[in-house]
């Protein structure tokens, strides 16, 4: 049995849902800030500052769900020590898998 890299071993369920959580909270919370930022700017009369607000508010749900979503970025790249590869799958005890098999299709 190969050993598996522990820099490509993924996060657990748990870690990963309150890292997501996080990171949505903050958007969220930084969206309600441009909106309360453009109604005090609106109100102060600086004109040119509360539309920059009102857009951010407007595009920040959607960063904050593609942030929120975006997949753990470890590379799997690298070879194992001892030329072990890192994408091996199992096979068929040393047979082509069944999708790759020339001539016995249906």
């Amino acid at each position: 049995m190969d050993a598996i890299r522990i820099t490509t071993a993924g996060s657990s369920p748990q870690d990963d849902l309150a890292r997501r959580q996080k990171k949505y909270v903050i958007a969220m919370t930084i969206r309600t800030l441009c909106f309360i930022g453009a109604a005090i700017s609106g109100a102060a009369g600086i004109h040119w500052l509360w539309p920059i607000l009102i857009a951010g508010a407007i595009i920040l749900p959607y960063v904050a769900v593609v942030m929120a979503n975006a997949g753990d970025s470890r590379a799997t790249s690298l070879p194992l020590t001892g030329g072990g590869d890192a994408q091996r799958q199992l096979g068929q005890g040393g047979h082509e898998p069944q999708g790759e098999q020339g001539g016995h299709g249906a």
